[in-house]
Order: structure tokens, then C-alpha cells, then sequence
């Protein structure tokens, strides 16, 4: 089953983002890299990408699915564009698309060892 699990969102100081974040909202966010951070409730989390190299230019909707590799399949015979092939990240793996409307999306599956 797939689920809208996670929005990553380009901020251009993760400092004044996460406190900003946690002030307005009262969330926790856990350092994963100098410009990345992110919630772990364990729902709909959000994350926040301050490295310009890799922050998208939206929001990032990211999509938990079961099989990584079937999702690949599927969204690729649907019409999408992959614009970052399957890569792993602390947490597990995931591969970023452009649907026909052209909002870049990605597609998840967790490591929850």
C-alpha cells in the first residue's frame, strides 16, 4: 500500500528553519547533516534541506511505498520522468520523478530495522 508519508521542504538556513518549526509548531527536529533536518513522529514527518545542491526547488511529496523497485517500474511504464534514480540515504532508499503535470515526487521505502 502507498501512503503520502513525507513532505521535504528547500529552506535556505536550516538554523531559522528549525527554529522556526519548532517554535510555531512545537516539533522536534533531529539533525541528520549540517543542512538537513527533519520530524520523526512516525506519521506524515517533515523535512527540511538547506544544501542547494540537493534541495528541490518545491515542497518534495514523498511517497512510502512497499516495493521500491516495482513502484520504479510502475511509475516509469505510467509516463514518469526519473530525475534522481534509487539511491540510499540514512533511514533507507528512495528515487525522485516528475509526474506528467511536472511536480517532482519520491518515492520511499523505509529501513525499519
Amino acid at each position: 500500500m502507498a501512503r503520502l508519508n513525507y513532505v521535504e521542504l528547500p529552506v535556505a538556513d536550516i538554523g531559522v528553519a528549525k527554529a522556526f518549526y519548532e517554535a510555531a509548531f512545537g516539533w522536534s527536529l533531529t539533525e541528520f547533516a549540517p543542512t538537513y533536518a527533519a520530524t520523526l513522529t512516525g506519521d506524515t514527518d517533515i523535512g527540511l534541506q538547506a544544501d542547494a545542491g540537493e534541495a528541490t526547488r518545491a515542497p518534495l511529496p514523498v511517497i512510502e511505498v512497499d516495493d521500491l523497485e516495482a513502484a520504479l517500474e510502475k511509475v516509469t511504464a505510467a509516463g514518469a520522468e526519473i530525475v534522481r534514480p534509487i539511491f540510499a540515504f540514512p533511514g533507507g532508499r528512495r528515487f525522485q520523478f516528475l509526474d506528467p503535470g511536472g511536480n517532482e515526487m519520491a518515492c520511499v521505502k523505509s529501513d525499519h530495522s
